[in-house]
């Protein structure tokens, strides 16, 4: 399928850590752009390469100024991101697309949601977490299981613990992999802290966004406990 592609400028970057950065992106004033949380776009680079187009989730929550955030880990095996990390510098033009996507939360939100992710999976989670709170939207408990395999890894770790105090019922639980000395928190992997949550097979949605594998067991377990597909919507990433 052929996309089109508009200019649009990079206004702010932020090393979030070694291998990760937010990029703050701008449509011009004249275009309309409004999406939904949980929705991507794809930016068009100049790269070498037979697919230069690359599909990147909008971390941030819908706003009225025309500027959206993109979370993106560097690959280094890979060359998008290689390219974006090099030269994309504050001024810089992107060619980005139309807003696609159809992993958007499901209103009204008459059951508890768990948000389940690894890495830059947080992106689209944190939309609608944000969405939710900004719209005052009615809602039962929250939760945002996040792994990663290091403390250092945790993204947007004092936003959500902010967020933990100001949303009703929102719980955020960041769960490592690897031995973390003085980590206090969860450790192991996301599955064994929504099935403990859930344990009681309560009437629930989950939104789960991350590496591959970790996004194909929880599929699995969570359907092996009881929870039909309508209440399971994913995204994926390499």
């Amino acid at each position: 399928m052929a996309y089109e592609f508009n200019e649009a400028t990079i206004v702010d970057i932020i090393d979030e850590t070694d291998v990760v950065k937010r990029y703050y992106i701008k449509v011009p004033d004249d275009r309309e752009f409004r999406f939904k949380s949980g929705q991507f776009v794809m930016l068009d680079l100049p790269i070498d390469s037979k697919y230069t187009n690359r599909s990147y989730s909008i971390a941030s929550a819908p706003s009225e100024d025309n500027i959206f955030e993109l979370c993106i880990v560097l690959n280094p095996n890979g060359l998008g991101t290689p390219y974006m990390f090099k030269n994309f510098e504050v001024g810089s033009k992107v060619m980005i697309s139309r807003v696609l996507g159809k992993f958007n939360v499901v209103e009204p939100i008459d059951h508890d949601i768990c948000f389940i992710c690894t890495g830059t999976g947080i992106a689209p989670l944190r939309s609608m977490l944000i969405d939710i709170h900004n719209k005052g939207l009615e809602h039962k408990n929250l939760y945002m299981v996040f792994g990663n395999r290091w403390e250092k890894d945790i993204l947007y770790r004092k936003e959500m613990e902010e967020l933990e105090k100001t949303i009703p019922g929102f719980s955020f639980i960041p769960v490592l992999s690897r031995d973390n000395e003085g980590w206090n928190g969860r450790k192991g992997y996301v599955h064994s802290i929504y099935e403990e949550i859930f344990a009681d097979k309560r009437p629930a949605r989950f939104y789960i966004c991350g590496w591959a594998d970790m996004l194909k067991e929880a599929r699995q377990r969570l359907e092996s406990m009881g929870y039909d597909r309508k209440s399971i919507k994913f995204e994926s990433y390499d």
